[in-house]
């Protein structure tokens, strides 16, 4: 019984050291990097604004594929045949006719996209999305991408659940009336994104090809005192190690990140530096477990960035829009994650017109728009202030309105 009490006090004592003493020092300048550290990374940043000059920022990029569809769960008796029907391509009409205990949900937006997951496996979603914060239905398949994409889908789109000891036999689906639509974005837009590549430098990665999983060790004493030759070798051994996060309170995912940005600036690897301090900003790390309790007390940062002479909303914006013809190594930054930046930003006023201008534009596709609104709601809720909270969700609620109700 004390071994319990004193293993709850332990834990105790840790999450509150990490909730009280903040993640990272921070340094005379009100930063996580010191002055030096800065004026090395303001001097790389000004080489880069003309390198921007001669980066594509002509290219275009297309939305997600996306449609107004319809989802299809049927359980228990007759799911057999309707698979047969099902694969036969029925219309959905006859489906109602011949299946009426099916539960039909009509004119919903469907979202595909595709990546690969941790393992390097091809992955395929179709996701319902709407504004509404509820359950919303999903399909994945793993591996076959030519299967599943948009030009080889028939109308339907399901998958087949046999029956266990813990559920009867079901199936669920998708039915497209029509091939799903990709959507060329706006200029103004695809600028933003190019932007965002252009300044993150898709060629490099953050960690070395081959990296293997290991601790995280720190930063010697004196590694700023250090030759550059000496800096780069301990860059590389940062580089050639991926950390993972044992639970919630474990941070040396983020210190390590922290780490491989601060030697970057030392030692002017400005493309490794900026990925590293995304993922810090992102939270975008691997974890064995992470639950919600540990989220508030993971900082952005995005103040650092904001020192440097760099558009940041550009960027910003440039890695949370949605698109299926990314560049390789395009940054996709998390929605929640980037809510929250933003709403530590000192450029409060320009954040709010894009973003809410952003959900209101019809020309812009209306995944990405549904993602500038989640990015909305995230940052209203990390306002401190409850009358900006009631300001900012008076505007939302009037915004929206221009949006299908469909999906309202």
């Amino acid at each position: 019984m004390k071994k319990r009490i004193l293993i709850l006090l332990l834990t105790l004592t840790f999450q509150l050291s990490f909730a009280q003493d903040g993640e990272f020092e921070i340094q005379e300048n009100g930063l996580i990097y010191g002055e030096s550290t800065m004026t090395k990374l303001k001097t790389i940043v000004d080489s880069l604004n003309l390198k921007f000059k001669v980066c594509d920022i002509d290219k275009r990029f297309n939305s997600n594929y996306q449609i107004f569809g319809h989802k299809v769960k049927l359980y228990k008796k007759k799911v057999k045949e309707a698979k047969i029907d099902i694969e036969n391509n029925i219309s959905l009409e006859e489906f109602q006719k011949k299946y009426p205990k099916a539960i039909i949900t009509k004119n919903i937006l469907i979202v595909r996209y595709d990546y690969k997951n941790i393992e390097g496996e091809d992955v395929v979603d179709f996701n319902e999305v709407n504004v509404n914060n509820r359950f919303n239905f999903e399909l994945r398949f793993w591996g076959e991408p030519e299967k599943y994409k948009v030009e080889n889908l028939s109308n339907w789109l399901f998958k087949h659940n046999e029956k266990t000891t813990y559920s009867e036999e079901s199936i669920s689906a998708f039915y497209f009336p029509s091939k799903m639509e990709s959507k060329e974005l706006p200029k103004s837009y695809s600028q933003m994104i190019s932007y965002s590549d252009c300044l993150i430098d898709t060629t490099t990665t953050k960690f070395k090809k081959g990296a293997d999983y290991g601790w995280h060790e720190g930063l010697p004493e004196d590694w700023k005192k250090q030759s550059i030759e000496n800096q780069e070798k301990l860059l590389n051994t940062l580089r050639n190690t991926r950390v993972m996060g044992g639970c919630s309170a474990d941070d040396s995912p983020r210190r390590h990140a922290v780490n491989i940005a601060m030697v970057s600036a030392e030692t002017y690897k400005w493309e490794i530096f900026l990925k590293a301090h995304l993922d810090v900003m992102n939270d975008s790390f691997e974890r064995f477990s992470d639950a919600s309790y540990a989220w508030g007390q993971r900082k952005t940062y995005i103040k650092e960035l904001e020192e440097l002479n760099i558009n940041v909303l550009d960027l910003i914006i440039g890695i949370s829009l949605q698109i299926n013809n990314p560049s390789e190594n395009h940054y996709f930054g998390k929605i929640r994650r980037i809510g929250r930046a933003l709403s530590e930003t000192k450029n409060k006023e320009e954040v709010e017109s894009q973003l809410f201008t952003m959900i209101e534009d019809g020309e812009l596709d209306l995944y990405n728009r549904v993602m500038m609104y989640y990015i909305v709601v995230n940052y209203i809720h990390n306002q401190t202030e409850e009358a900006e909270k009631n300001r900012l969700n008076k505007r939302l609620k009037k915004s929206i309105k221009g949006l299908p109700k469909e999906i309202i």
